[in-house]
């Protein structure tokens, strides 16, 4: 796997795995996230919502050639009462795209199944591959949702690569995958991941995130300072408790001052300055920052919006956005933390139609 993918899936494969108070007491901690999950067959057949497989679909453009696919496949299996994760993987390396499916068993005690990739040229020229993850763990009929899990593949991750060739964006249509989400997992287009989360194109993990919590794809920040606002006694029972989760709050309480402030955020502006807007025109109407202005927020909105209707504010900056919308972020003016609002960029955000310019402010 290329290096920039390998810390995005592992970040994804424990995504849910244990949520905020962290403790195995905690009622949201019982049994593990509902994602990404292929059941054993016995449990799956009891609704149309869950499944004993995985299967993902994608496009490949490879001009004239014959491109080669490696399959990679990731799940936790779940060992003891609280579902202690027990990271698996499983591989089918190269191999032409034409050499026909290839597959692969696995056994996990008491866990086992069977991985499968296939692809066939089509009339255009253009490949449809296929990498699959079957669930064969035989089972006995009427199994409980906690049986079930106990068989089951949790958080079930592929990524299907490409030599010779480069993937099409599953965003384009054409291909129909089950129980996964694939997205373009390179900037290459060389490697299709499937994600138990619904993901854009080309993800990242922002650069300031620094531990794994299990829930990175919320707000870190307030997540880190939870982690440091936990009782002796809740820190006390995650020390007798699992060690990914052990591990992960002693991380989290080294985190240091800067690293916490880092995770408040940054804008990125497709086309336009991360610093903001030095000035747009509006229907005529000029806007800059360090510009007065009276709120008028529009009536049905924003219950808070409302309460600051008539109050006088400073424009702080001008953000455009990729539908060319502009946001201005204002400082209440008589906000006694107005300054601190405006040093660390927690502005709140208008539209234009909703403020009037004080003339000669």
């Amino acid at each position: 796997m290329s290096a920039p993918l390998e810390p995005l899936v592992q970040s994804l494969l424990f995504e849910g795995y244990a949520l905020y108070p962290y403790t195995p007491g905690a009622t949201k901690n019982s049994t593990p996230t509902p994602f990404g999950i292929v059941y054993p067959p016995d449990y799956a057949a009891t609704s149309p919502h869950t499944h004993d497989l995985l299967r993902m679909e994608c496009l490949i453009e490879a001009g004239d050639d014959e491109p080669e696919l490696f399959g990679d496949v990731r799940f936790l299996q779940g060992s003891g009462p609280n579902y202690q994760a027990v990271p698996r993987r499983m591989e089918l390396g190269w191999a032409p795209a034409g050499a026909g499916p290839r597959e692969q068993e696995f056994a996990f005690e008491p866990v086992c199944g069977r991985i499968r990739v296939d692809a066939e040229r089509e009339e255009d020229g253009r490949w449809r591959a296929h990498l699959s993850v079957h669930n064969t763990t035989p089972g006995s009929a009427g199994l409980d949702r906690k049986d079930g899990l106990q068989l089951a593949l949790i958080s079930t991750h592929v990524v299907l690569h490409v030599r010779g060739g480069k993937f099409i964006s599953p965003l384009e249509g054409g291909t129909e995958s089950l129980n996964t989400f694939p997205v373009l997992g390179t900037a290459e287009d060389d490697a299709m991941l499937g994600a138990a989360i619904v993901l854009p194109d080309h993800p990242q993990l922002a650069p300031e995130s620094k531990v794994d919590m299990f829930d990175n794809t919320e707000i870190e920040e307030a997540l880190l300072l939870h982690v440091h606002t936990l009782s002796d006694e809740e820190r006390e029972e995650m020390a007798h408790g699992d060690p990914a989760v052990k591990e992960m709050i002693g991380r989290a309480l080294a985190a240091t001052p800067q690293d916490i402030f880092a995770l408040h955020g940054r804008t990125e502006m497709g086309g336009h300055p991360a610093a903001g807007e030095a000035e747009v025109d509006v229907d005529g109407t000029v806007f800059r920052p360090e510009q007065k202005v009276v709120l008028h927020p529009g009536r049905g909105g924003d219950p808070y919006d409302q309460m600051l209707d008539g109050r006088t504010a400073t424009i702080q900056r001008i953000y455009v956005d990729v539908e060319d919308r502009v946001h201005l972020g204002i400082t209440v003016d008589d906000d006694p933390v107005q300054d601190m609002m405006r040093d660390t960029g927690r502005y709140l955000y208008f539209f234009p139609n909703e403020v009037e310019i004080v003339a000669n402010a």
